[in-house]
């Protein structure tokens, strides 16, 4: 059975992320496994601790029973790279097991960026959600040519290998919420607590987070 991946610092998770774990999750008629980043190299560090996202992330999925809280990075020490998140994967799973990762068409984009970004091929599928600010016929030229060949028309082609296809999920993710604009709301005192579950948001209240 396929194991799907879904990667963030969710700082703090919002409806946007949970409506695109669920739908994924319906569409692939798979698990989602949700990673918070502990120490992501490539950004800002997160705005909430490590266990507080954590915690945010449990609360929001606890009534999705095909969402799972992945504990992974936040346990290990050191910068979180998903290359060796994959490997630890693979190690836990082994190497048949049919393994990808979702990515949102703007993070797709900025694969090149990544640590050891060719070996994620190796390891597992990626699952690209699209999003209309970000074009898939318009890759980086040096992704564009490390895709070739990969693409599958169907589901049942992330099932039958382990690794190495890429998936374009037939939806478009095109929501307004981001944690960015929620930590700013809250900040500022703003309207903030629609875009993001209710149990999340009496946590955020609860905790004072990013006040």
């Amino acid at each position: 059975m396929l194991t799907l991946i879904y990667g963030g610092t969710f700082d703090p998770i919002h409806v946007g992320h949970l409506a695109l774990a669920s739908q994924t999750a319906r569409l692939l008629a798979t698990d989602v496994h949700l990673l918070p980043s502990a120490d992501p190299p490539h950004r800002e560090p997160p705005g909430a601790r490590a266990e507080d996202r954590a915690a945010m992330v449990a609360l929001a999925i606890a009534e999705q029973p095909a969402l799972h809280l992945d504990r992974r990075e936040l346990d290990r020490p050191g910068p979180s790279y998903m290359v060796d998140t994959l490997i630890s994967y693979r190690d836990q799973w082994g190497a048949d097991q049919p393994l990808a990762l979702l990515l949102g068409a703007d993070a797709f984009a900025g694969l090149p960026g990544w640590s050891r970004w060719r070996h994620l091929f190796d390891l597992a599928h990626l699952v690209i959600a699209p999003r209309p600010a970000w074009p898939l016929d318009r890759l980086p030229d040096v992704l564009r040519d490390a895709c070739a060949g990969r693409w599958l028309a169907t589901v049942e082609g992330l099932q039958t290998r382990p690794a190495g296809g890429l998936f374009r999920l037939p939806l478009t993710v095109e929501y307004l919420e981001s944690a960015t604009e929620v930590r700013r709301r809250i900040a500022e005192g703003g309207d903030w607590r629609a875009l993001v579950p209710i149990p999340v948001a009496d946590y955020i209240d609860r905790h004072r987070l990013y006040r």
